[in-house]
């Protein structure tokens, strides 16, 4: 068998009716729902299961509603198997998933947590001063050169996702100038963002420094199964308490961390969570590779369920 990671996605991915069907169907899943209820003393699920997308689209609800049910989800498969997996990485919310997959940080901390992170992220800069867009069609240095030009506000690159699509973050009127420059210079498409701030941008330090009082405050521990930061692409080599807070102002270098993996002999990708977004990420950075590779994704519990009958079956090699 060759080498498994577990990913786990970030924001962005929720829906109304997120994990519903995990928790009608699996005891394990519903047990962690529920805990995820009883650490943040609200009703979580009702947000997730039947809430409005304008509810669950609050950034602080956002971030414990999708660790939440990526966790359900882990632990539901891990009670299923005796899962082997050698690394672990999540898209920017998606590293906390991933550092309870990696006995890091216990799980009712990292729900507890990124409610404050979400809260923190969404409360650090006045609605409507800052933006993100997505850029589609241009490599990264183009990119680069483009927002560099911007030299009268802030206009950073907060996402690298995969060959030809790049998300920028930063004040929404430069924003807005950016999406023009870069479209005249060959972007296929840019697409401004709902979301309710400039999320990995410089704009959000204050939202670092406010988490690191809260990270003080709970047991990081060293990863027992390695875990990909998303501010160096590289493995965690102690709790990652400086990582976790630079996360927050920091570009996510996801490709960067999908081709080290790569270049280490991966070639399975299991996805854990709403949505297939990674999934796609993965596709475009491993065909750019002309590298083949195994993706799975498990959201609910048909593809739960599949995924076990594929690994009992030996089916992975």
């Amino acid at each position: 068998m060759g080498k498994i990671a577990l990913v786990f996605p970030g924001q962005g991915s929720q829906y109304v009716g997120m994990a519903k069907d995990v928790y009608e169907n699996n005891q394990i899943a519903k047990k962690i729902i529920d805990n995820a209820c009883d650490a943040l003393d609200m009703d979580l699920k009702n947000i997730m299961f039947e809430g409005s997308d304008e509810e669950l689209s609050k950034t602080e609800n956002t971030q414990p509603a999708i660790v939440t049910h990526s966790i359900a989800l882990f632990e539901a498969l891990n009670d299923a198997l005796d899962l082997k997996y050698d690394a672990c990485l999540g898209l920017s919310l998606g590293e906390y998933s991933a550092l309870v997959a990696a006995d890091a940080i216990e799980f009712n901390d990292a729900v507890s947590l990124v409610k404050k992170r979400g809260k923190f992220m969404q409360d650090t800069v006045p609605q409507g001063k800052g933006a993100m867009a997505a850029i589609l069609g241009l490599n990264r240095d183009k990119v680069e050169n483009i927002i560099k030009s911007i030299d009268s506000g802030i206009v950073e690159v907060a996402n690298y996702n995969s060959p030809g699509q790049i998300v920028i973050s930063g004040e929404s009127k430069h924003i807005d100038e950016a999406m023009v420059k870069l479209k005249e210079n060959g972007a296929k498409r840019a697409v401004k963002l709902n979301v309710s701030g400039p999320f990995h941008s410089s704009m959000l330090k204050d939202a670092g420094i406010k988490l690191s009082k809260e990270l003080d405050k709970v047991n990081l521990r060293t990863p027992k199964i390695s875990v990909v930061s998303n501010v160096n692409a590289s493995y965690y080599e102690n709790e990652g308490k400086d990582l976790l807070i630079q996360q927050v102002s920091s570009s996510v270098l996801w490709e960067d961390s999908i081709e080290k993996l790569l270049d280490e002999g991966y070639d399975t990708f299991i996805e854990i969570g709403p949505g297939k977004t990674l999934k796609g990420f993965i596709k475009k950075i491993s065909s750019n590779r002309k590298m083949d590779v195994n993706i799975y994704n498990i959201e609910d519990t048909n593809s739960l369920e599949e995924f076990v009958k594929i690994y009992r079956n030996g089916e992975i090699v």
